[in-house]
């Protein structure tokens, strides 16, 4: 009897330890197909956006990371992929070139360290044939959504760029003046 009890706990240990292996097996396949997943849309999301960098303007601010692509518009739809030029504002180097973007992490992020700016810091647009034309910041100021005076033509070459304050009630608009 004693070998029969010996062989029973014997087959329950490898049950256990079998049970034990397929459900850490089970967990580790499931862990990477999450970091999997992650990796694949992060790495998506990364050729999508320089693809764009490739095919359209660019706004670069160097001291602070920020580099996007810049689409005509500023409709929901554009500012959740890119940076949203307000259509009827400047050219480059030539009146207020107004943009928009968000500092969302819900979409691309692209102004989120713009609260960071700094008067003297350089702004620099890119055209599509890879001009550049380089503005310094000599304001930022925060403004209600309604407050559209900032997208009026000063009589001088700017960039004004809009996102939204961190509650979102608000905009934070900052001004960078043409270098000559």
């Amino acid at each position: 009897m004693k070998n029969n009890s010996t062989a029973d706990i014997g087959q329950k240990k490898d049950r256990k330890q079998w049970v034990l292996f397929i459900t850490g097996l089970i967990a580790i396949i499931i862990g990477v197909s999450i970091l999997g997943f992650f990796g694949v849309r992060k790495i998506y999301r990364e050729y999508q956006k320089q693809k764009l960098m490739r095919e359209n303007p660019v706004v670069e601010i160097a001291d602070l990371k920020i580099k996007a692509p810049i689409l005509e518009g500023t409709d929901n739809k554009t500012i959740s992929r890119a940076v949203g030029h307000f259509i009827g504002t400047g050219d480059f180097g030539k009146g207020n070139y107004c943009i928009a973007g968000h500092s969302s992490t819900i979409y691309k992020e692209y102004f989120n360290n713009l609260k960071k700016i700094k008067v003297g810091m350089e702004i620099t647009l890119y055209d599509k044939q890879k001009n550049s034309y380089v503005y310094a910041v000599t304001d930022s100021f925060i403004v209600d959504p309604d407050e559209t005076w900032v997208l009026d033509d000063f009589g001088d070459n700017r960039i004004t760029v809009i996102t939204c304050t961190d509650d979102g009630k608000q905009r934070q608009v900052v001004v960078g003046k043409m270098l000559n």
